[in-house]
């Protein structure tokens, strides 16, 4: 799907110009300044490589046809050390099929002189909107590490990553909401990296993940025999994690059941390891997260209101990638560097067209699917830089893609609960008996999943 979105130029944006001749310099530097841009010239192919490490632009637009270095040979210098760096060349008509050639090796585009105003501003934009270098300032700092695992240039993840600094200050729990995929734990280590317990552990447990008879185990601790199999004290999470930060993900998957010990932990800051007569006092610092609606399970009953209001404290928010465009060719630069060498080095990037189909799709799985189809890429590309029709091919294939295990898990439940109400003719009395759980959770499944018992005798009537 077309994204509409457009992107705003400023002076953040910084556009380097290359070319021997000083009037075209000025005047190219005049339309970009007009647009808001901020621009460096250089009269040379040196000099621009000398520019670049300084004047980090996010763009270089060279002319073709230049002293010793020309663009081409600017072009292939800057693909070998800044390979995230769009380029765009300037050519006459006799040299396009040079500049051809040079886009199939990932030049970003070029354009025929005397060139179009408006065709050089709908390249510049493009080009901006898809750049993948410099990174964000903020990551080279040393000073901001905290972030450094967040690649973005989004105005709306920035405004999330100042949340972060000022709640992490604080020891608030946290509750961070996100569809699947979006970063929730990395947005948890940000806020333990820049706070005060950053010296102190993280520990991250997935809470759908466990199994509801395990779960006590795992996040309180155990002692030899409370259980068959407990050949041996353990310690929990809560206390592996003491004075430092416990990030519980999918908080929203707990049992009804733990929930009451959950709440009591955290109003008491004690635990109780399973089969022990004592407390133990933890001092952890809570960040919770779901991809589920927290009040949507409060409203229905599968979540306990107080325990809500005790983890929901503050909360944080994440886009999902679609509303964060500008972060794709950053993130898959990303995803492709730091794959590459696993599978020998052979990709070195995306060609534009690739980059702007990648901006385009809708990413329903986020970064995490993103990340899985750039894998992909690294691995069965043929050449240095991945062609846009295979790009095409994985985003088909990934759009009809195994679902998660959540996903599937919810299908399944709900699939379950359709049948056995099929069998009992609608009798939640009976169907509860099958599924071995009494009538008011039953009851909350059901809620949970929008199924009325009713239909279910209708059904049977007209059968």
């Amino acid at each position: 799907m077309k994204s509409t979105k457009q992107t705003e130029l400023s002076p953040n944006h910084r556009v380097l110009l290359v070319d021997d001749d000083p009037s075209l310099l000025r005047l190219l530097s005049l339309r970009l300044t007009a647009i808001g841009l901020t621009v460096e010239t250089a009269s040379s192919g040196e000099q621009a490589l000398s520019l670049v490490a300084q004047f980090k632009p996010h763009l270089v637009i060279t002319d073709l046809r230049m002293g010793e270095m020309d663009g081409l040979a600017l072009f292939e210098q800057l693909q070998q050390h800044y390979p995230l760096l769009p380029v765009i060349i300037l050519t006459a008509h006799g040299t396009i099929q040079e500049a051809v050639k040079a886009t199939r090796q990932g030049l970003f585009g070029f354009l025929t002189k005397p060139f179009d105003s408006k065709e050089l501003i709908a390249q510049v934009e493009q080009a901006l909107q898809i750049s993948g270098w410099p990174q964000a300032e903020s990551e080279q700092d040393t000073e901001l590490d905290w972030r450094a695992e967040i690649i973005t240039r989004s105005q709306s993840m920035e405004q999330l990553l100042q949340e972060v600094k000022r709640v992490a200050q604080g020891d608030a729990s946290l509750f961070v909401h996100g569809e699947s995929g979006t970063g929730k734990e990395l947005i948890a280590r940000a806020v333990h990296r820049v706070g005060p317990r950053r010296d102190e552990p993280f520990v991250a447990v997935n809470c759908s993940a466990i199994p509801a008879e395990l779960l006590e185990s795992e996040l309180f601790g155990h002692v030899r025999g409370a259980f068959s199999g407990a050949v041996a004290s353990r310690e929990g999470l809560f206390q592996s994690a003491n004075g430092g930060t416990l990030f519980l993900d999918e908080i929203g998957d707990m049992p009804p059941l733990f929930q009451v010990k959950l709440l009591r932990a955290l109003q008491e800051q004690r635990v109780r390891p399973v089969g022990a007569n004592q407390d133990v006092a933890v001092d952890v610092r809570i960040i919770s997260a779901s991809h589920h609606d927290l009040e949507a399970l409060v409203s229905e009953g599968s979540f306990r209101q107080d325990l809500y209001y005790r983890l929901n404290v503050v909360t944080l928010t994440l886009p999902p990638l679609s509303e964060r465009r500008e972060d794709i060719p950053l993130l898959a630069n990303h995803f492709l560097t730091r794959l590459a060498p696993r599978y020998g080095n052979r990709v070195k990037g995306f060609s534009a067209e690739s980059l702007e189909a990648l901006v385009q799709y809708d990413w329903p799985g986020n970064v995490r699917q993103l990340q899985n189809v750039i894998e992909q890429l690294t691995a069965l590309s043929s050449t240095p830089i991945i062609p846009v029709k295979q790009v095409e091919k994985a985003l088909k294939e990934k759009s009809a893609m195994v679902p998660g295990f959540q996903e599937a898990r919810e299908h399944f439940e709900r699939e379950y609960l359709m049948e056995l109400l099929r069998r009992v003719s609608g009798n939640v009395s009976q169907a509860a008996k099958l599924a071995k759980r009494n009538r008011t959770e039953f009851y909350k499944l059901l809620k949970r999943h929008h199924l009325e018992p009713a239909r279910f005798k209708q059904d049977s009537a007209s059968d």
